[in-house]
C-alpha cells in the first residue's frame, strides 16, 4: 500500500499482461553503483588527494564541515557521473554511493556539501592555488606513462589547440569573437601522444579570454611542460603540432630555440597559392584521367614577411570529389623543420585531427563549457576540476583495453560501467554493494574491477 512517503505509480492498458506497479521503496540504493571503480582508481593516482593539497582553506576550524579534499571529491566525481551543475549537490546530498566516494558511511553518514557550499568553494580559489592544480595535473599524468612505459618512450608529440566556450551572462574576461561571432573564452587543451599509439592523453587545459592569439599562452605553457618531459623522458625526441591559429614567429622561433620538431599548419596567401599552382594543375589532370579524389605533395622553401628566416613548407595540393559537386580543389600548407618526405610529414600532422574527439569528450561528456560562474578564477577551477575528471576516464578507459569497452568514449563509458543500480548493505564488518546478476557488462566491470586490486 503506498503512502505519502514511499511513491507508487501504476501502469495498466494493453502493452502488459499483468498490471506494474512502481514503488520508489528501496532504501540504501543508488543508480551509481559503478563510480566505486573511480573511486579505486583515484586511490591509485591519488590525484584527488594531491589536487586538494594544492588548495588554501581560510575557514574558521570549528567551523568546518566539510573539508576541502571532500569538496573537491564531490565536485569531480560528480561531474564524472554526469551531475555538472552545483545545483545537482541536492539531489545527492543522501546518495550512500556518493557518501561512499568521499569515505563516508554509506548509510548514517553525514550529508554532502550542499549547492551553496560548493559555490562558495569554487569561488575561493586563489591564483596560486589555480597555478598548483595545473602542475599537479601534468606531474600525475606524466608519472603515470613514465611508470607504464620507462624507456621505451621514443617520441612524444604534443598537440595544443583551443576550443570555443560561449557564455551567456556577465562572466569575467569574456569577449566578443569575431570569427565566432558571439561571446566566448577559448580554453587551450594541450595532449601527449606516446610514441605510435592512438590514444592523446591530457595533460593541461587552460581557460582563456574569449579573444587574442593562443600562440602566446602556447608558449607560457610549453616552457612549464618541456622540462616535465625532459627531465622524466630524457630519450625521448618531443615533436609539437599545432593548427594555424598558433602560426607566427614568435612561437616558431621557441619551437626552434627549445629544439624541437615541429608541423604546424599556416594559413594561405597568395605566394604560397602561386607556388602551389601548377602542382594544383596536375592533381586536377590526375584526377580526370583517374576519375577519383588525387593528392600531391612537395616541399618548397619560404619565408613569410615577418620571419627572420625561411622554412620548409609542405605544400598538398588535392582535389575533392562530393556527390552531386563539381569538383574542388584543396590546397593545404604546413611548416616544418622535419627532414622526412611531403607524404609522410603531412599524414603525421593529420593525426592530430583525433584532438577534436578529445574536445568533444570534454564538452559534451564532461560540461567543460559549464564556465557559468561570474568570477573568471571560478571559472578556472571548473576547467581544471573537468580535466581531473578526464584524465580519471582516460585511464579508466586505458585499463579496459581487452574488454568491450576498449574504444569506448566518456559517455559510453558512464552508461556502460558506471550508471549501475545497486543495494548497499552494511554490517560491522563490511560493506556489501548489490549488483544486478544480470548487468550486460558484468564481464568487462568485473575486469576492471580486477585491474584496480579487487580479489574474488
Amino acid at each position: 500500500m503506498a503512502t505519502d512517503c514511499i511513491a507508487q505509480l501504476r501502469f495498466r492498458g494493453d502493452g502488459f499482461p499483468k498490471p506494474v506497479v512502481a514503488t520508489f521503496d528501496m532504501a540504501h540504493a543508488s543508480s551509481d553503483g559503478g563510480a566505486v571503480l573511480l573511486k579505486a582508481l583515484d586511490a591509485r593516482l591519488r590525484l584527488t588527494e594531491r589536487l586538494a593539497a594544492c588548495l588554501s582553506d581560510r575557514r574558521q576550524p570549528g567551523k568546518v564541515q566539510h573539508s576541502v579534499c571532500d569538496l573537491l571529491r564531490q565536485r569531480v566525481f560528480g561531474l564524472a557521473l554526469g551531475y555538472a551543475d552545483c545545483r545537482d549537490a541536492a539531489r545527492l546530498a543522501d546518495d550512500p554511493i556518493h557518501k561512499l566516494l568521499l569515505d563516508r558511511d554509506p548509510l548514517s553518514g553525514a550529508a554532502l556539501g550542499s549547492q551553496p557550499t560548493l559555490s562558495r568553494f569554487e569561488n575561493t580559489v586563489r591564483r596560486g592555488d589555480l597555478y598548483a592544480m595545473a602542475e599537479t595535473v601534468a606531474d600525475t599524468v606524466l608519472a603515470l606513462h613514465r611508470r607504464r612505459l620507462g624507456r621505451r618512450a621514443r617520441r612524444i608529440t604534443l598537440d595544443l589547440d583551443t576550443t570555443e566556450d560561449p557564455t551567456h551572462g556577465q562572466q569575467e574576461f569574456a569577449f566578443f569573437n569575431g570569427y565566432y561571432g558571439h561571446w566566448c573564452y577559448l580554453p587551450l587543451v594541450a595532449t601527449a601522444t606516446f610514441n605510435a599509439e592512438r590514444q592523446q592523453y591530457l595533460v593541461a587545459a587552460l581557460l582563456r579570454p574569449g579573444t587574442g592569439s593562443p600562440s602566446r599562452t602556447a608558449i607560457a605553457l610549453l616552457r612549464r611542460l618541456l622540462p616535465k618531459l625532459r627531465r622524466g623522458f630524457p630519450r625521448a625526441r618531443l615533436r609539437v603540432r599545432l593548427d594555424a591559429g598558433f602560426a607566427g614567429e614568435a612561437l616558431l622561433s621557441f619551437l626552434e630555440a627549445e629544439g624541437l620538431e615541429y608541423v604546424v599548419a599556416v594559413p594561405g596567401n597568395s605566394r604560397l597559392r602561386k607556388r602551389v599552382r601548377r602542382l594544383q594543375g596536375r592533381a586536377r589532370r590526375l584526377s580526370r584521367e583517374r576519375g577519383r579524389p588525387v593528392r600531391l605533395f612537395r616541399a618548397t622553401r619560404y619565408r613569410a614577411r615577418r620571419w627572420r628566416q625561411p622554412r620548409r613548407v609542405i605544400m598538398k595540393a588535392e582535389v575533392v570529389w562530393h556527390p552531386g559537386r563539381p569538383p574542388k580543389n584543396n590546397p593545404r600548407f604546413v611548416i616544418t623543420n622535419l627532414p622526412d618526405r611531403p607524404a609522410t610529414i603531412y599524414r603525421g600532422y593529420c593525426a592530430r585531427g583525433v584532438v577534436e574527439n578529445r574536445l568533444k569528450e570534454l564538452h559534451l561528456g564532461l560540461a567543460l563549457d559549464r564556465t557559468s560562474c561570474s568570477r573568471f578564477r571560478a571559472n578556472c577551477f571548473r576547467v581544471l576540476l573537468t580535466a581531473t575528471a578526464f584524465v580519471l576516464f582516460q585511464e579508466l578507459q586505458r585499463r579496459a583495453q581487452r574488454t568491450d569497452c576498449a574504444d569506448a568514449q566518456v559517455w559510453t563509458l558512464r552508461e556502460r560501467l558506471l550508471k549501475l543500480a545497486v543495494w548497499v548493505e552494511r554490517s560491522v564488518r563490511r560493506i556489501v554493494l548489490h549488483l544486478p546478476a544480470r548487468f550486460p557488462w558484468r564481464q568487462s566491470w568485473q575486469h576492471l574491477a580486477a585491474a584496480l586490486g579487487a580479489t574474488p
